[in-house]
């Protein structure tokens, strides 16, 4: 068992020795679902903080640059690139990269990929945590820049909410 996993299910056991009750949070398809707070490995959270360096930066299209500004899988990819992660410029492909992960298991460091329907990405961010609150990523967005936000809790992006991938670990 890796360390990261080791970690995990022992925060998992700890939270549910500490409390016999649960928050719940609504998924994209309004289904309740327990969202235990997850742990960052040490590498993931260098991910998270680099990627946090760049909220306010603007959004361009196509753009993957802090200097030009991002778009949202151009941000993505470059945090990721500037850590040794190797993933495509385009949330499509970033889509297929990695493995599949579960929302109610998403790590700090996933992608996490958002749409109209099932069959089309159209926005991509980076899991900075995962608690009883629900998901919060920073990513870029076409109004506001790179920003911090719960996109559990957003009007506008939960139900766009698709899957997870996490594109670090390398099991």
């Amino acid at each position: 068992m890796t360390q990261a996993k080791t970690l995990l299910l022992l925060g998992m056991l700890m939270a549910f020795a500490a409390c016999n009750t649960t928050q719940k949070t609504s998924t994209s398809k309004s289904v309740s679902k327990v969202y235990a707070n997850a742990v960052a490995t040490p590498f993931r959270q260098k991910v998270i903080d680099y990627g946090k360096k760049f909220v306010g930066t603007s959004y361009k299209y196509a753009g993957q640059s802090p200097k030009t500004g991002f778009d949202c899988s151009g941000f993505t990819s470059y945090v990721l690139k500037e850590n040794g992660v190797q993933v495509s410029p385009a949330s499509a492909i970033q889509a297929t990269e990695g493995r599949k992960v579960r929302l109610e298991n998403v790590m700090p460091g996933d992608l996490i990929f958002f749409g109209e329907n099932k069959k089309k990405i159209s926005h991509v961010g980076l899991v900075v945590k995962r608690g009883p609150e629900g998901i919060t990523c920073v990513h870029s967005t076409t109004s506001r820049g790179v920003i911090v936000e719960n996109v559990s809790q957003s009007t506008y992006w939960k139900d766009k909410i698709l899957f997870a991938r996490d594109v670090i670990s390398e099991d």
